[in-house]
């Protein structure tokens, strides 16, 4: 049975939840908490990318594969698909999302090494698709280091409450003395 007194309410996954409450992560999770305002404002852009390159697509007098290079017609419809699924992914901060995020952008890099009119902005987009993957691994290391310290500063606190109560405890009785 369960010793009732090394019981923690921050352990308890049935704990309501209270406004202004940091929970049971405290103040360790500000770096996670950075990372997911970071993907969801990178995901309004990606999402906007992606509604752009619909734009192309829908609103062309002919088919775009008519109009345009193969390759290129290749490329608007793998960004237009490709930009919304990695913007949602972004916008609900799920690992997919960031790794799907990761691959658009690098590919927007190598395309736009390859092809330098295909995107607005040209190597300007280079520079900002590298400064945001730079950011992304910054805040993804620091939000990690973060729910590990968390982790062993718990460790800590339960294993010095142990020994407090350890030594708090009265001692046992003497056993009964033999007539």
């Amino acid at each position: 049975m369960a010793d009732p007194t090394i019981y923690d309410d921050g352990d308890d996954p049935y704990r309501p939840i209270r406004v202004g409450d940091p929970g049971p992560a405290g103040d360790a999770a500000k770096w996670g908490m950075l990372l997911s305002r970071f993907m969801r404002i990178v995901a309004l852009f990606w999402l906007l990318q992606g509604l752009m390159h619909w734009r192309i697509v829908l609103t062309a007098q002919q088919s775009i594969f008519d109009t345009m290079p193969q390759n290129a017609a290749f490329a608007v419809i793998f960004f237009a698909v490709l930009d919304l699924v990695a913007g949602v992914g972004l916008w609900l901060a799920t690992p997919w999302g960031g790794v799907l995020w990761l691959l658009i952008a690098s590919a927007q890099i190598f395309l736009t090494l390859s092809m330098p009119g295909f995107f607005v902005g040209g190597y300007w987009l280079i520079g900002v698709n590298a400064v945001l993957i730079l950011m992304y691994f910054a805040l993804t290391f620091e939000a990690g280091r973060d729910v590990d310290s968390q982790r062993l500063r718990e460790r800590r606190r339960r294993k010095l409450n142990a020994r407090v109560r350890a030594a708090a405890a009265p001692p046992p009785p003497p056993p009964p003395a033999a007539k």
